[in-house]
């Protein structure tokens, strides 16, 4: 159950032995731990405490497809997307529950489309019910300004959004671009969309509208990894959906000037995006698609570059979710729901959760 744990969270034994020194005399039969030891064993290598008496070994899986990336390999776990995932799931429990009980209006998103609708059509019900026209992204100066837009706008329709990258709190613990750029947890009251926020701003667009998609769909799934192209029927339905919510065919072929880098700083797409797009629609040859693929294949993944740090209470928004937070704040005020369990679905606790609702919500 020792190797087992520290396999687990992604070490081999020379390293989770460096990582925690007493481990060697135990792995060697030398000496037997202690309670106290073995929670601090447990606290170091992210495994609930009670597993570790367990006979056998649990089985742990993602509870949907990662497509792409590392993630799309076979038999394939990440401790750091399992447990995002898990918490998620946890805070989406709760809502489905609440909404009901409180008959607060649920988003219409959900299962809206198959993928036999065409992807135009898709596109248009989403616009309307976002209330976007198809060039709403030509007036924000930056990408993220179009993350922070469509958000909210999906905030509104009732889809809860996340975005983080790290796994709670915990900046130790980091989500790779590579296991997880993000994934839609469908649930027919509380749909939660996920979005790896290590991740470059215009692929975080992308990711937003991927995983609308797969809400509309009603198909749980993730994503990782390079921007490859898909081979599942519902990756690709997705991938064409987002394409054309951010860059419209009609509107491309107004603007087009052979500028791929002038176009995805006003589509705010990345730029693989916009030659893919233009290259579908006859705008791009193969020989100059050939040209720029070479190129690009070639970049590093565009991870964000590590700052300073940020406002924590700011950074704690985007991580609770602004639209979950309201919930969670109105639950507690009307009594429904006990501080010790807000303090678990927020991450925050104590003063640090009424600085957070009450300047920040």
């Amino acid at each position: 159950m020792l190797v087992w744990a520290f396999e687990r969270a992604g070490y081999d034994e020379e390293k989770a032995v460096r990582a925690f020194p007493k481990l060697a005399c135990w792995l060697s039969g030398e000496k037997q731990p202690t309670v106290s030891q073995l929670q601090a064993f447990a606290k170091r290598f992210y495994v609930p405490f009670g597993f570790l008496f367990l006979q056998h070994v649990p089985t742990e899986t993602i509870p949907f497809p990662m497509f792409r990336g590392t993630a799309g390999e076979n038999k394939h776990f990440d401790l750091n997307v399992y447990d995002t995932v898990n918490n998620i799931r946890i805070r989406q429990d709760w809502l489905a529950d609440y909404l009901v009980e409180n008959d607060v209006e649920t988003c219409r998103l959900v299962g809206c489309i198959t993928l036999q609708t065409p992807v135009g059509e898709a596109v248009n019900m989403l616009r309307n019910m976002l209330g976007l026209e198809p060039r709403w992204a030509f007036s924000l100066m930056r990408a993220d300004a179009a993350v922070g837009f469509l958000t909210d706008r999906l905030e509104q329709a009732g889809v809860f959004v996340a975005y983080n990258g790290v796994v709670g709190n915990n900046t130790q613990r980091v989500l790779k671009v590579s296991e997880c750029r993000g994934f839609a947890l469908v649930n027919n009251v509380a749909p939660y969309i996920f979005v790896n926020s290590a991740d470059s701003k215009s692929a975080q667009l992308f990711t937003l509208i991927h995983e609308t998609a797969h809400v509309m769909l009603g198909i749980s799934a993730g994503h990782a990894g390079e921007e490859a192209v898909a081979h599942d029927a519902y990756e690709t339905y997705c991938d064409a959906m987002a394409a054309e919510f951010l860059v419209p065919a009609d509107v491309l072929r107004e603007t087009w000037d052979d500028d791929i880098k002038r176009q995805s700083r006003q589509f705010k797409v990345s730029e693989i995006v916009v030659a893919r797009r233009a290259h579908d629609l006859g705008l791009l040859s193969d020989n100059a698609y050939g040209r720029f693929w070479g190129e690009y294949s070639h970049r590093p993944v565009a991870e964000k570059r590590k700052s300073g740090g940020g406002d924590f209470y700011l950074t704690s928004v985007k991580r609770v979710g602004r639209l979950f937070a309201i919930h969670v704040r109105n639950a507690v005020n009307s009594r429904q729901l006990e501080y010790t369990e807000a303090y678990r679905l927020t991450g925050l606790s104590g003063n640090t959760y009424q600085h957070f609702m009450t300047h920040n919500i």
